[in-house]
């Protein structure tokens, strides 16, 4: 289940305090196994500190529907989520950093590190990659109709399920653009696990 959410997710969350003060970042990601692959800026404060092992928290939540119910107290969402605590280190290795960062691209878009130029030295330079081991890993996941108290069957309120899913639009080429839409993007989906 937690690597099926974790394929599916395309956003995650990484989390870390410095001196007290919490920080959540948006993270693009990739996985590999029992490993989470993250990149950034060197300069970025959370890059800063996961280099040196600070203990963070990085979260993929997917949300599959609205769950409406007949009182506002039982209203929820139909959810599927990761936990996982640990430490990342930093990828030195410049394959294991250039694989790692070609698995981030194909993780948004199967295949599309096979159509673009890979970073140069220079980029490579400018841009961390830290791994995060799958140690200390939950899931949590929410389905189903609303559970609504016994009394609250009489109101006479709609109540069910409202499923939501991410749906690609059509490719949109930019201004510069002449090549033809690769079919991985014409028939582009997030693969539900």
């Amino acid at each position: 289940m937690v690597h099926a959410i974790l394929d599916e997710g395309l956003i995650g969350h990484a989390a870390f305090c410095v001196d007290g003060q919490p920080y959540a970042i948006p993270m693009l990601y990739a996985r590999d196994g029992e490993q989470l692959y993250m990149h950034g800026s060197p300069v970025s404060r959370l890059l800063q500190q996961l280099v040196h092992g600070v203990p963070m928290c990085f979260t993929v939540t997917l949300v599959d529907g609205l769950v409406l119910a007949r009182s506002a107290f039982h209203h929820s969402i139909n959810y599927r989520s990761v936990v996982v605590l640990g430490e990342a280190s930093v990828v030195r290795d410049e394959h294991a950093k250039q694989e790692a960062l070609r698995m981030i691209v194909d993780h948004v878009v199967a295949g599309r590190s096979d159509d673009v130029r890979g970073p140069s030295e220079r980029e490579l330079k400018v841009t961390e990659v830290v791994c995060l081991p799958l140690r200390e890993v939950s899931a949590k996941v929410r389905t189903g109709p609303p559970i609504d108290g016994k009394d609250d069957y009489a109101i006479p309120a709609w109540a069910g399920e409202v499923p939501l899913r991410i749906v690609a639009g059509a490719p949109v080429p930019d201004e510069h653009c002449e090549a033809a839409v690769p079919s991985y993007l014409s028939s582009y989906e997030r693969h539900r696990a």
